[in-house]
């Protein structure tokens, strides 16, 4: 049965080991240990051996050695997903057409894409996310690729942890519309819970599943949200016109300890990003947590 959260996963032993590519990302990294924590032996395939052992659990005997991999070099590929039966990448979809070249014809897979290819103003990281999602689609190979929303609270994100630190030095937040807005943010934890769950469907044919937030929620809700789990006062927030925001956001990159945003992002900012969790739900049992609770996750002391 899939569980509905993570940590309320019961440890079980797998008989078919999970070969992980991208292991050394934030997401790769969150899923090795939990696949671990299940009891389920991992290949983790990454690309620099030096950012693995950075992040790396300890030495675990389900734990294989790192295979070297760039996805790029079909015979290194090829060689890391030797006798693969279930492969996960977490890597970037626009990979998805290498992987499907290498990947043994029986493998299942669990492919990571992104709600950004839903986007009306489409840019290369969507425009890559729909091509990997056309050559999974038309591949015909069993298995799912999940299109997460914004995703938070593994370690170093720069989503939630931005905006806390940009709070922590804007007296006012200008947003384009007041911050009206929806998102619907989906925590890490969540996230890997989605993908175990995912690895137990007996997938027939290639599919795709959005996977979110419990509820969609004003952009700004969401701020005041972060400001308040980050123990900072309640932000004031300014509207302002998306396109006037647009012009200024080069010369707030000049500005001390603030990161350039770019207009695609704002722009990004008037659209409504909210989805549809029944099928998540349906599929793969996963009952997403609330916001507050992802977020009080994310700012907690050993967070």
């Amino acid at each position: 049965m899939p569980a509905d959260r993570l940590g309320a996963m019961p440890t079980a032993i797998a008989s078919e080991p999970v070969h992980v590519i991208g292991a050394s990302g934030r997401s790769g990294a969150v899923l090795v240990r939990a696949l671990l924590a299940r009891g389920i032996a991992v290949f983790p395939v990454v690309r620099d051996p030096r950012r693995w052992q950075a992040v790396a659990p300890p030495p675990h005997p389900l734990l294989a050695p790192p295979l070297l991999a760039d996805l790029t070099d079909g015979f290194a590929l090829r060689r890391a997903l030797g006798g693969a039966s279930r492969i996960v990448s977490t890597a970037h979809a626009r990979t998805t057409p290498w992987l499907l070249a290498e990947a043994p014809a029986t493998a299942r897979l669990v492919l990571l894409g992104s709600t950004r290819r839903y986007t009306r103003w489409l840019d290369t990281h969507g425009e890559g996310v729909l091509r990997g999602e056309t050559a999974f689609v038309g591949s015909g190979r069993p298995g799912v690729m999940l299109h997460p929303t914004m995703i938070f609270g593994a370690q170093g994100e720069d989503n939630v942890r931005r905006l806390a630190a940009l709070l922590r030095r804007l007296p006012v937040v200008p947003l384009p519309g007041g911050g009206r807005a929806l998102v619907q943010p989906i925590h890490q934890d969540d996230l890997s819970a989605c993908i175990l769950s995912a690895l137990d469907v007996p997938w027939t044919e290639p599919a795709t599943l959005v996977v979110a937030g419990a509820a969609p929620v004003r952009y700004a809700d969401f701020v005041r949200a972060i400001a308040t789990a980050a123990g900072l006062p309640p932000p004031r927030i300014v509207p302002v016109p998306a396109g006037l925001l647009m012009a200024l956001a080069p010369l707030a990159s000049r500005l001390p300890g603030l990161r350039r945003v770019s207009a695609a992002e704002i722009r990004r900012l008037t659209e409504d990003k909210a989805f549809d969790i029944a099928p998540m739900l349906a599929t793969l049992g996963v009952k997403p947590m609330s916001l507050r609770e992802g977020l009080c996750r994310t700012f907690a002391p050993h967070g």
